[in-house]
């Protein structure tokens, strides 16, 4: 499968619902971008992705890392 955001084959099944059939979540290994097959085609089909959201290889390799999230005060 075709991830949407950053256009890289070999997006792989996360999850799937709990009554077989009803939706199925995919995640790119690429970009890390999860959806739904039940999401509209501006979400999951990869020619009605929004050019302004979509990532390149490069995109990904100088994003910055996500902080860790710090422990609860109490």
């Amino acid at each position: 499968m075709t991830c949407p955001r950053c256009s890289t084959d070999g997006a792989a099944v996360l999850a799937t619902s709990p009554v077989p059939g009803v939706w199925t979540v995919h995640r790119c290994g690429a970009c890390g971008f999860v959806w739904r097959d039940t999401e509209p085609p501006a979400v999951r089909d990869a020619a009605h992705y929004p050019a302004r959201f979509r990532v390149t290889a490069q995109d990904v390799a100088a994003a910055v890392d996500v902080p860790t999230v710090p422990e609860r005060r109490t």
